[in-house]
């Protein structure tokens, strides 16, 4: 009888052994939130053909299915309102237990860089030091996206850390500031949990984010989505790219593709290379519109108590993509204009005495420099400055040499390649809606920008099966002023964004008196994810607040006037820094505008100029980077306008 039951006890041993556990997706993980009051969709594999339960603490209910014959699976549970933390047990003969799970409200934060740009890291938005050490918010939980491509929709998904974090000074330096602003005021003013998912990438076209199914609907993306649909697999996207490039590095630059870079080694004769200072950006010292191939080269003095001990070399962000040389040996490669640059150099190549440092620095597009903060650092935390003159010599002047192949395996801006890899994948998880900050690298083609911006939501949208909210960051102010009226390619995405608050459910967050003229990237996130709530806070969560500056709604000509009616006029019109009124130009029929004279007659501004008898139309803020004071009487800014439909300088025909 003993030897039976110890038999019996050894198979049912084996048989749980050969239980397979549930496999879950990255975003159902310890620290999740669900969405409440919803039925919230759970889905993983398991071994096929098994029954797989789920059991929530806070109803203690139990959900099943069966797996089907490919090991997928998919449950909805019910959830409650706000709260936890709780517990969800998962099994399929073996036990699963995803611990302090919160029930809230749930979004998802996309977008470029400005969505992407971290509170520390190469953001370093103001105060950030400051915004770090109070960021305890257990309430608050974070999954960051890694960034992933495809040219095919995926199923899987990277997150960094493999799931959600608990918000803290430890987790949140790298995540969005902008999604984290908007969260926590989501959460203290709704005292409710709140999850945030961050999928963003800069520099990205919005067409990256839209589908291909969807995509293919503008005859404008047509055969593009055909082709990426035929394109061969990454591994041999990947292999053509190689050869490729070392073809191009052969042609360019002496030495490199065989492992040997002669702008590199440490005997090479820089006497006649040029110089320029950095931190700082090439364009603004001589190398105007550059991209292509660089070099750069610098000496340093390294003392005698550091020999035989390693050095952290930091260089901040470098853009576009660089490889690292110590003294002719590489110490670090980094691509990506947005990933700070911190290379470690062991002590066996640390020694007394002059070191060279040389830099390839490749540009794609854009800016081209290293506009941080450049040391070297020792152990016990004492620097050497590498501020100042550096050597360059430009190996490849695209114009002239042409451009390095494109990695096509690894491209985000090919269409459709982020929502493949970064949208589809978490779809239907439980949603309350999303934010959205994006524009910049479509301003050049503002008209398109039109169809496309509104095509997101749409697509996303019908992936859910719901008409979730959609708020968004209209472009903030940037480049040089104009002294006088002009067109603005930027000012026209600014009014694609606003035209796409015809979409229902959508809301629109102005920041034109929050960016600057030498930063794509302003600082002040903290008044983004401010007013990101306020659209939320009124719309999604029903308080009576002013959540809009004034919208422009019609104009009226009078004689030689033209009166302006608008809407969002809460607390009256007012003039931001009590100033007269700024950023009002009106044109007559010749289509020529002239800085005008603008006054507030109650609820509506009368704008007039003696340049113009006869005016036809007006402007506010029309210029990349405007002068502008309109707000109301809640101090949010108007959002810039025409009241013209003439051709803009992004129109096709």
């Amino acid at each position: 009888m003993k030897n039976k039951c110890m038999l019996i006890a050894a198979l049912l041993m084996l048989s749980g052994a050969m239980s397979a556990k549930v496999v879950l997706p990255p975003m159902f993980s310890d620290n999740m939130v669900l969405q409440q009051q919803a039925d919230a969709p759970i889905w993983g594999t398991a071994k096929p053909m098994k029954t797989v339960k789920i059991t929530t603490s806070w109803d203690g209910k139990t959900y099943e299915t069966l797996a089907g014959k490919d090991g997928k699976w998919k449950l909805s549970v019910r959830t409650p309102e706000a709260g936890g933390p709780y517990e969800l047990t998962l099994t399929d003969g073996q036990k699963l237990v995803l611990k302090n799970v919160m029930v809230g409200e749930v979004w998802i934060c996309s977008g470029q860089s400005n969505m992407e740009m971290p509170l520390k890291g190469w953001g370093k938005i103001m105060d950030y030091e400051k915004e770090i050490a109070e960021a305890n918010h257990p309430d608050i939980r974070l999954l960051h996206v890694e960034h992933v491509t495809s040219t095919q929709p995926e199923s899987d998904i990277k997150i960094r850390d493999n799931g959600w974090q608990v918000c803290s000074p430890l987790t949140v330096p790298e995540f969005s500031a902008t999604a984290y602003f908007f969260g926590r005021e989501i959460s203290e003013k709704q005292n409710v949990p709140v999850g945030l998912i961050h999928t963003s990438w800069g520099g990205t076209n919005v067409e990256s984010w839209i589908s291909g199914k969807v995509l293919k609907e503008m005859p404008d993306f047509t055969k593009v989505v055909e082709d990426i649909r035929l394109m061969p697999d990454k591994s041999a996207m990947k292999a053509e790219y190689l050869k490729g490039l070392e073809t191009w590095n052969n042609r360019v630059d002496e030495g490199f593709a065989a492992g040997k870079p002669i702008r590199a080694e440490v005997s090479l004769d820089d006497s006649n290379w040029q110089k320029m200072n950095f931190p700082g950006m090439v364009e603004e010292q001589g190398l105007a519109g550059f991209d292509g191939l660089l070099w750069l080269r610098r000496t340093v003095e390294i003392p005698s108590s550091w020999a035989g001990k390693k050095l952290q070399l930091v260089l901040g962000t470098i853009d576009d993509n660089d490889i690292t040389y110590w003294n002719g040996k590489e110490v670090g490669r980094t691509n990506g204009y947005s990933v700070s640059r911190n290379y470690t150099v062991p002590g066996k190549m640390v020694k007394a005495g002059q070191v060279t440092l040389a830099i390839r620095v490749v540009d794609t597009g854009g800016g081209c420099g290293m506009p941080d903060e450049l040391y070297l650092r020792s152990a016990n935390g004492e620097q050497i400055s590498l501020a100042g003159e550096w050597k360059y010599q430009v190996a490849a002047d695209g114009r002239k040499e042409g451009m390095p192949p494109a990695d096509m395996s690894e491209n985000p801006n090919l269409p459709t390649s982020l929502y493949n890899a970064m949208i589809h994948p978490l779809v239907p998880y439980g949603i309350r809606g999303a934010i959205w900050y994006q524009g910049e690298n479509n301003a050049s083609r503002a008209y398109q920008y039109r169809e496309l911006f509104p095509l997101v939501i749409e697509n996303w949208r019908q992936d859910w099966g719901q008409d979730f909210p959609f708020y968004f960051v209209q472009l903030a102010n940037f480049m040089q002023q104009s002294p006088q009226p002009a067109d603005s390619d930027w000012a026209e995405l600014r009014e694609a964004q606003s035209r796409t608050l015809s979409v229902a459910n959508t809301g629109m967050a102005v920041i034109i008196d929050k960016g600057d003229a030498n930063d794509i990237h302003p600082k002040d996130k903290q008044a983004v994810g401010h007013r990101l709530a306020l659209v939320a806070r009124a719309k999604t969560y029903g308080e009576q607040i002013s959540y809009s500056g004034p919208m422009y709604r019609s104009s009226q000509v009078d004689g030689d006037k033209i009166i302006l009616s608008f809407d969002h006029t809460d607390g009256g019109l007012k003039s931001g820094d009590g100033k007269e009124l700024q950023g009002f130009s009106i044109a007559g029929r010749d289509h020529k505008f002239h800085w005008a004279k603008a006054e507030i007659k109650g609820d509506k501004i009368v704008v007039s100029s003696p340049e113009v008898p006869y005016p036809v139309a007006v402007r506010y803020a029309w210029a990349n980077n405007p002068v502008c004071n309109l707000y109301n009487g809640a101090g949010l800014p108007a959002s810039p306008f025409r009241t013209d439909d003439w051709k803009g300088v992004t129109q096709k025909n």
